[in-house]
């Protein structure tokens, strides 16, 4: 276990660190995506969408989300299309809480849209690298939900399992492969939606998803399809969101249960993400091998010192390396964004 006082400067690098340690586990962050397109660096999707150029939030869609206290798109999506049901069934006029619910989502839509890398800048290479980088793992864990990793999971290369092989592309363990590597998204994914009993399903090309050129059809404006991702606002709301869906609650319990050595890339496990910090410290991995950027020497001290304070008193071997000598951090990768 690193002190949490008595902390250098130094980095390992991650070649090294990997072959002298089984690292079965996979957690990624936002740095990863940010190493490829910088514009994924957005501070809240939320923010984003009362300020986007296309159709942004209203005063009317404002007022709904202090109405129920959060920032949550998806937890504001969900209680929208309840009352919208509920009011048809009552007789009630239910045309505001669906028109507010189609506009929000749109609002969403268009947010993700203008910060999200275009499909016709993403390098085959770059899918390439993503794609073998991560099969070397049994499991990786995801709070992103760009879809760069989709993409990369369709990218000729190595077989990898999202679960996602049920009939109409649903959440299937039953249909799922064992040998296979697995990407678990635990805060959900631009390509995943909700069904009208909870169980989740990814959304297929001919289905007009988020792919490619964004296009954007009949089948995402439908009240059914609730997007199936954690958002904004603090970890017990995310938390409540995870509990909710039967997918996402197993993705979290997955990682609540890795003891095998774990290496945590571009995620900064801020205060935001107290619910992953309180898997972690419980599943208690046998090593953990922690990405940081060298910004400055003080940099990468103040970050060994926060990720010792969130390991602390677990006995876990915390490893510090270079984020630019994993695969992930390539400088390479990085795409410059357009003006």
């Amino acid at each position: 276990m690193t002190d949490f006082l008595d902390v250098d400067a130094t980095l390992e690098d991650w070649n090294a660190l990997r072959a002298a340690n089984d690292f079965q586990g996979l957690l990624v962050g936002n740095g990863a995506s940010r190493a490829v397109w910088d514009d994924f660096g957005y501070d809240s999707l939320f923010e984003n969408a009362r300020t986007v150029e296309e159709k942004p939030l209203s005063p009317s869609e404002l007022a709904v989300f202090d109405a129920l206290q959060t920032r949550s798109f998806e937890q504001l999506l969900g209680a929208l299309k309840t009352t919208s049901r509920v009011n048809k069934a009552l007789a009630v006029s239910s045309a505001a809480p669906r028109n507010r619910y189609y506009a929000i989502k749109e609002a969403l839509i268009n947010t993700v849209h203008a910060v999200h890398i275009p499909w016709r800048l993403v390098q085959p290479s770059t899918l390439a690298v993503l794609n073998a980088e991560l099969a070397r793992y049994r499991t990786v864990f995801t709070t992103n939900y760009d879809l760069l990793n989709y993409w990369a999971l369709q990218h000729p290369g190595e077989a990898i399992d999202d679960l996602f092989n049920g009939a109409d592309a649903s959440f299937d363990l039953s249909q799922s492969a064992t040998d296979k590597p697995r990407l678990l998204y635990l805060h959900g994914g631009l390509h995943l939606v909700r069904n009208q009993d909870g169980t989740a399903r990814k959304l297929t090309s001919t289905e007009g998803t988020l792919l490619g050129s964004f296009a954007i059809n009949n089948t995402i404006k439908t009240l059914d399809d609730v997007p199936l991702f954690v958002t904004e606002g603090p970890s017990a709301d995310k938390l409540k969101t995870i509990r909710s869906s039967d997918y996402l609650s197993f993705c979290y319990e997955q990682l609540l249960a890795h003891g095998d050595s774990l290496c945590i890339f571009g995620h900064a496990l801020g205060e935001q993400d107290a619910h992953l910090v309180r898997a972690l410290r419980l599943a208690r991995p046998k090593c953990v091998a922690i990405s940081i950027y060298p910004r400055s020497a003080a940099f990468i001290q103040h970050q060994k010192r926060h990720y010792a304070k969130v390991f602390e008193g677990t006995g876990v071997e915390l490893r510090f390396f270079d984020a630019k000598s994993h695969a992930l951090g390539d400088p390479k990768l990085s795409v410059p964004v357009e003006v």
